[in-house]
C-alpha cells in the first residue's frame, strides 16, 4: 500500500471508500451552510454536522484527534484554522470557516467552507471568492501536472490574478503557508504536504503525482499578512495582524483515467468543466 515514498496509494475500491466517507463531509456542510445565518452559535453549527455524520453511520475525523474537543472546526473572522466551536453567537457580515471530517470503514474525506454571513462587505466577499477559485485551480492542475509543486503554483497564480483585478483594492493577499494540505486515506493527515503557494522549484517540485494518491487541498488567504499564531487554546489559528482570513478545502483523488473530488457531490464535474478539466469518477 505504502511506497518507498511512504505514500500511501489507494486501490480503486479503496477510493470507493473514501467517496464515501467524502459524501458523508459533503453532506454535513451543505447541512451546515443552510444553518448559516446570524444569531446562531458555532456550536449549533457543529450539532448539525454531528447529527449528520451519526445519521450516515460514519463518525468525525476531528473529534479526539489529539483531545481535539469537537466535530467541526469553526474559524470566524480573523480566525484562520481550527477554530474551536462553542457560544460565540455569529453575527451580519462575519467571515466563517467551517471544516469538516468524517470516517467510514476506516478511510477518511476532509473539506471546508467559507462564506459571508448575511450580505457583508465586498471586500470580505471578494476574500472568499478568491480562496475558492484558488482551490479550484490548484484541483486542476492535479489533473495536469507532474508533481505536487503544481498545486501551490496554481494557487499562488489564482490569487494574484486575483489582485491584478482589484480585488482586495489590488493589494496581494496573503497566502498562509503555516499550515497546508495533505495526504489523506487511512488517517486523516499523511504523506505528501501539499503546499499551497509557489515553493522552490515550481510546478516541478514535490512527490510526482500518481495513481492511487488522494490529497486535500487546502488554500488559506488572508485580507493583510499571512503571517499566524496560535491562540491560548492551544487549536485556534489566528492571523497576526487580525485582518480576516478564509479556508477551503477538497479531498481529490488521483486515478489511472483523471481525477475525482471525493467530497464534491458532483465529483467536481461542474467546476473542473470550466478549467477544462474532465472528473473521472470510479461509480
Amino acid at each position: 500500500m505504502f511506497g518507498r515514498d511512504r505514500i500511501e496509494y489507494k486501490t480503486p475500491d479503496q477510493v470507493r471508500a473514501m467517496r464515501r466517507a467524502g459524501l458523508v463531509v459533503a453532506d454535513a456542510l451543505a447541512a451546515v451552510r443552510a444553518e448559516l445565518r446570524p444569531g446562531v452559535t458555532t456550536a449549533d453549527l457543529d450539532a448539525c454536522a454531528a447529527g449528520v455524520i451519526r445519521v450516515a453511520g460514519a463518525t468525525s475525523s476531528f473529534l479526539g484527534y489529539h483531545g481535539y474537543p469537537a466535530t467541526l472546526c469553526v474559524s470566524v473572522d480573523d480566525e484562520v484554522v481550527h477554530g474551536i466551536p462553542g457560544p460565540r453567537v455569529l453575527r451580519e457580515g462575519d467571515v466563517v470557516s467551517v471544516d469538516c471530517g468524517a470516517v467510514v470503514e476506516g478511510w477518511h474525506g476532509d473539506a471546508a467552507f467559507s462564506a459571508v454571513v448575511g450580505e457583508g462587505s465586498q471586500d470580505d466577499r471578494d476574500l472568499v471568492a478568491t480562496t475558492r477559485v484558488a482551490l479550484w485551480a490548484g484541483i486542476a492542475a492535479l489533473a495536469t501536472g507532474s508533481r505536487v509543486g503544481a498545486v501551490g503554483e496554481a494557487v499562488e497564480a489564482a490569487v494574484e490574478q486575483a489582485a491584478a483585478a482589484g480585488h482586495n483594492d489590488g493589494r496581494p493577499y496573503g497566502i498562509v503557508q503555516d499550515y497546508v494540505g495533505h495526504g489523506i486515506g487511512t488517517a486523516m493527515h499523511q504523506a505528501p504536504d501539499v503546499p499551497n503557494y509557489r515553493t522552490r522549484g515550481g510546478a516541478h517540485a514535490g512527490a510526482r503525482l500518481r495513481p492511487g494518491m488522494c490529497v486535500a487541498v487546502e488554500p488559506m488567504l488572508a485580507r493583510g499578512s499571512a503571517a499566524t499564531h496560535v491562540l491560548e487554546d492551544e487549536w485556534t489559528v489566528v492571523t497576526q495582524d487580525g485582518a480576516r482570513a478564509a479556508h477551503w478545502e477538497h479531498s481529490v483523488a488521483l486515478g489511472a483515467d483523471g481525477i475525482w473530488v471525493l467530497t464534491a457531490a458532483d465529483g467536481g464535474a461542474a467546476e473542473l468543466a470550466d478549467l477544462g478539466v474532465t472528473v473521472a469518477p470510479l461509480d
